[in-house]
């Protein structure tokens, strides 16, 4: 009698390393040997999945969207307010905690590994404008009266600060720890007047 493959258990344990070499090592050594080590299991397997690096980079990117959506998506369906829910779901956009910590290390190597390869780009870049697009519309919600052009500036400034406080804490968490995110956050909402 043959043995089946519990196909979901495996893409879910193929996908975990893919993130776990990618969050713990780096993109440099993102390899089909390295997630299959980190799979425990052979590389052929994971070749079944992933044929080449550019797939595992594509995976990992979805990954990093998906994750991110659906808890930002709870997020906001909990927050009380339009303004509960903006704050909200921009800390998510920081490296205040190992998750969103490692998830910036992982956003990171991934804008690095789009330099130069278009399809990576186009990746990056739809999932971005999905983000901005959410932050976009809560600004607007914050602030019903503003004019279309001055949400978008608005949208873009917010999400240019928190990302790059994300990067920067991702790499020297000492220099930007939590509590000095969360009042950077806090100060450039302030300073928009949401």
């Amino acid at each position: 009698m043959s043995r089946t493959a519990d196909l979901p258990a495996q893409q879910e344990r193929l996908s975990r390393a893919v993130w776990d070499v990618l969050a713990g090592q780096g993109i440099e050594r993102l390899t089909i040997r390295a997630v299959a080590a980190a799979a425990g299991c052979t590389t052929g397997l994971v070749m079944h999945r992933f044929p080449n690096r550019r797939a595992l980079l594509r995976h990992a990117r979805q990954l990093l969207h998906d994750r991110t959506r659906a808890r930002v998506t709870a997020i906001e369906a909990d927050a009380a307010t339009p303004r509960d829910a903006l704050h909200a779901v921009l800390a998510q956009g920081m490296a205040l905690d190992q998750e969103t910590a490692t998830e910036s290390i992982v956003w990171v190597g991934f804008l690095a590994a789009t330099v130069g390869d278009e399809e990576l780009a186009a990746l990056h870049h739809a999932n971005n404008e999905a983000w901005r697009d959410r932050i976009s519309r809560l600004v607007a919600a914050v602030a019903p009266g503003l004019p279309a052009d001055r949400v978008a500036t608005i949208a873009f400034a917010l999400v240019a600060m928190v990302e790059g406080a994300a990067a920067l804490a991702s790499a020297d968490p000492a220099a930007y720890p939590p509590p000095a995110q969360r009042a950077m956050l806090d100060a450039t909402l302030a300073a928009f007047g949401l």
